[in-house]
Formats: C-alpha cells, sequence, structure tokens
C-alpha cells in the first residue's frame, strides 16, 4: 500500500542526573568532590532513504521515544549518552510541526538528517560547583527533559514529469507505455488511487521519472474526490502533461476538462500553472479524420504556445515523439529549483518569548514566576538537597525576581510559587 501522510508522536530522552559523590580513599583525608555529570538523553532523527517509497512504518508505529542517558557516577565519571533513534523515511518528505503548521524541515536528498526532538542534556555533578569560595558543593543538577512534539510527514514523489487529468482518460494507459510502471487499469473511474512512478529511459545518458497522478475532479483543491490528498505530488514536478479525453467519449468536454484542472491547480498552488505544460490529446481513435482535425483546432485555438499530442495510447501511437519532446524541455529548463516552493510554503516565524521570567498574579494575595528559564532552572535543580534549594534561592535572586515582584504590587505575607517552592513574601 503507499501511504503519503502520517502523523507521529516523538519524545526524546531525558538527560542523566548529575549526582553528589566524594572522593574516599586511603591517604586521602581530605578528598574532593567527585560527582560525575549526566549523559545526554538520546534525539529523535528522521534519515532520507532513496530505497523507500510510501510512509506504511508510520502507520502501524506512532510514538517514537527516545532512551534518557545514564547518570553520573562517583570517582568524576560521566555517564553514558543515550544513542539517537533514526527513523528512515523515503525522499521527498516534508516536516511539520502538528500543533503550528510550521515547516520544520524538507528532507529532498539520499541520507540527508533533520532532528525533530533534541534530546535533554545531562545535569552536572557537583565536581563541576567546585569554587575558590565554596570547596565542597554537595548538590548536582538532574537532566533537562528531551524534547516532544507531534509531528506531520508528508510524501511529495519526486518525479521530473507529473501526468494529470480526469479520471478514465488514459494516464496509467500512457505511464505503461513509456516506462516499465505497471498500474492497474481498468474501464472505470479511479482506477489508480495512489501515484505510480515509472523510470522513463529516453536514450543513452537520458532518462526521467514520470508520475501518474491519481484522477482530479472539480473541486480537488478543497478535498473533492481523491483531493489534495494527491495534488502536492504535483508540486516538484517539472513539466505537467495535461491528458484529456479528445473525443468526450464520456460526455465531457476537453477544453472544459482543462479549465477545471487548471483551476484546481491554480487554487491549490498558482505557480503549478507557470511550469511548462503538454498536452496530450488521448483516445483519437474514437473519432472520424474530420471530427479529429475539429477537435484539435478548438484546442489548438485556446493554447497556441503549448505542444499537442493527439495519440492512442492504447497503440503506442505519437508516443516516441511525446517522450523525446519531453526529454527535451527537461533539458532545456535544468534541475528542478525549490525556491518558490519554499517561499509559498513557509510561514510566518513563531513569535518566542524573549522574557527569561514574569511575574502572573493569581487573585488578591498570590503571585506565580514563570518563564523558560525558570522551567529550566526547576527541571535542573535536585529540591530533596537543601544545598540544591539555597543555590536555587539564589539564583533567582540574583535574576531580579525579587525587584519584579515589587513591580507587581506584592505585599508582605503575600504568597510567592516559583515551580514546586511556595512562600510567603518578607521584604
Amino acid at each position: 500500500m503507499f501511504y503519503d501522510y502520517a502523523k507521529v508522536n516523538v519524545k526524546a530522552g531525558d538527560g542523566g542526573n548529575g549526582i553528589v559523590a566524594f572522593r574516599r580513599e586511603k591517604y586521602v583525608p581530605k578528598g574532593g568532590p567527585a560527582g560525575g555529570d549526566g549523559g545526554k538523553g538520546g534525539s529523535i532523527i528522521l534519515r532520507a532513504d532513496e530505497g523507500l517509497r510510501t510512509l506504511i512504518d508510520f502507520r502501524y508505529q506512532t510514538h517514537y521515544k527516545g532512551k534518557r542517558g545514564a547518570h553520573g557516577s562517583g570517582a568524576k565519571q560521566n555517564g553514558r549518552s543515550a544513542e539517537d533513534v533514526v527513523l528512515r523515511v523515503p525522499v521527498g518528505t516534508v516536516v511539520r510541526d502538528a500543533d503550528s503548521g510550521r515547516l520544520m524541515g524538507d528532507l529532498r536528498t539520499n541520507g540527508q538528517e533533520l532532528v525533530v526532538a533534541q534530546g535533554g542534556r545531562g545535569g552536572r555533578g557537583n565536581a563541576r560547583f567546585v569554587s575558590s569560595t565554596h570547596r565542597a558543593p554537595a548538590f548536582a543538577e538532574n537532566g533537562e527533559s528531551g524534547e516532544e512534539r507531534w509531528i506531520t510527514l508528508e510524501l511529495k514523489l519526486l518525479a521530473d514529469v507529473g501526468l494529470v487529468g480526469f479520471p478514465n482518460v488514459g494516464k496509467s494507459t500512457i505511464i505503461s507505455r513509456i516506462s516499465a510502471a505497471k498500474p492497474k487499469i481498468a474501464n472505470y473511474h479511479f482506477t489508480t488511487i495512489e501515484p505510480n512512478l515509472g523510470m522513463v529511459r529516453v536514450d543513452a545518458g537520458r532518462s526521467f521519472v514520470v508520475a501518474d497522478v491519481p484522477g482530479l475532479v472539480e473541486g480537488a483543491a478543497e478535498g473533492a474526490g481523491l483531493g489534495h490528498r494527491f495534488l502536492r505530488h504535483v508540486e516538484r514536478t517539472r513539466v505537467i502533461v495535461h491528458v484529456v479525453d479528445i473525443a468526450g467519449s464520456e460526455g465531457r468536454d476537453p477544453l472544459e476538462d482543462m479549465a477545471v484542472i487548471r483551476g484546481e491547480l491554480e487554487r491549490y498552488a498558482p505557480h503549478l500553472n507557470d511550469k511548462p505544460m503538454v498536452i496530450v490529446a488521448n483516445k483519437k481513435d474514437l473519432l472520424t479524420e474530420d471530427d479529429l482535425d475539429a477537435a484539435l483546432a478548438r484546442l489548438r485555438e485556446a493554447y497556441p504556445d503549448v505542444e499537442i499530442f493527439p495519440m492512442s495510447a492504447a497503440s503506442d501511437s505519437n508516443l516516441d515523439a511525446l517522450v523525446y519532446h519531453l526529454a527535451d524541455i527537461l533539458d532545456a529548463i535544468g534541475p528542478v529549483s525549490y525556491e518558490e516552493e519554499d517561499e509559498a510554503e513557509a510561514l510566518p516565524a513563531e513569535k518566542e518569548e524573549t522574557r527569561p521570567f514574569w511575574v502572573e498574579k493569581h487573585g488578591e494575595d498570590v503571585y506565580e514566576v514563570v518563564g523558560p528559564e525558570i522551567d529550566g532552572l526547576c527541571r535542573r535543580t535536585q529540591f530533596e538537597r537543601d544545598e540544591g534549594v539555597e543555590r536555587f534561592m539564589k539564583i533567582l535572586d540574583n535574576m531580579g525576581i525579587e525587584k519584579e515582584l515589587r513591580k507587581a504590587g506584592i505585599e508582605d505575607g503575600d504568597t510567592v510559587v516559583v515551580g514546586p517552592m511556595v512562600f510567603d513574601y518578607m521584604e
């Protein structure tokens, strides 16, 4: 099965704790602090693998967790860092933060990696806090928490040529004739329910990849039919081939079909209609010569600058000419550029909180100190140790907490909450 979308939860490993330890050796009466640092937690990393073609593995497992770093030990021995968790994804996978929709990365080349959850830093052992005025610190730090988030994975096929058109116009027949792809072919709508990729070998040293995108219908950009689930696969093609039923065998008009498909592409991503395009007028064998000439004349009048290939794909008519024409276009335009796509996808940067902390008032006499630096300090502090609490309070004092509390209007006897610490304020 072909899966081109997945939503998964990633949780990096926490850092190991630093420890409090002292040297206890014979003939060393005043052994100093010897607590080692904790190891770093394992990160969650995505790696593009050209051997994969689908996100099916993420259908059966949606939670991935990194291991915690080992705690430090005595004799200044640091804990072992946990190994990173590497998840393989197909080349062409776009990664977003599920909550904000922010684009985190785009894995376009084989072996490219993206860290989606950073492992927590290990806590420092008491040996790291020795100073000229504090020769025997009896506190250490806890490891930091690893990042956790939900992410979405979207696979956009990396094809040079995309075949688009209404259902049952012959796209699957064409790709089966010009490449080694073997899609399901039958005379009913939505035979193709997943994209097909095929390698087209032109001649020595020339080849390209073509994608048969499942049939689109009016309203596809809003999700009708198979909708935008497959429109994304057109975004990275360098050339778009519009396949139309020139005979109108199902009662539709080829010109109207072209207008509808181009309208859907415009609504989904306006730059798609700026790509080089070719029209394949398929099923010409169902028309008389005079009717075919009249139908082609209407197409050429509407699209005078577009190359049109009338053919009967089932009998290989005119396919070689189409293949060489597409190869010439690809040679002329050169490698694909993602700059325009990046600009279209880029979201405004999230507004990050730049203040290290701030004071929030709850009720009439409760003041809570919150902020990113407060959160980090609380996670690192070992509150079960008296010296750890003393260091915590000293750091708060140096940060200017009391000054901010006074600005907020605190009075003697009011309650102050900082992380797990709750105390009465006395100036």
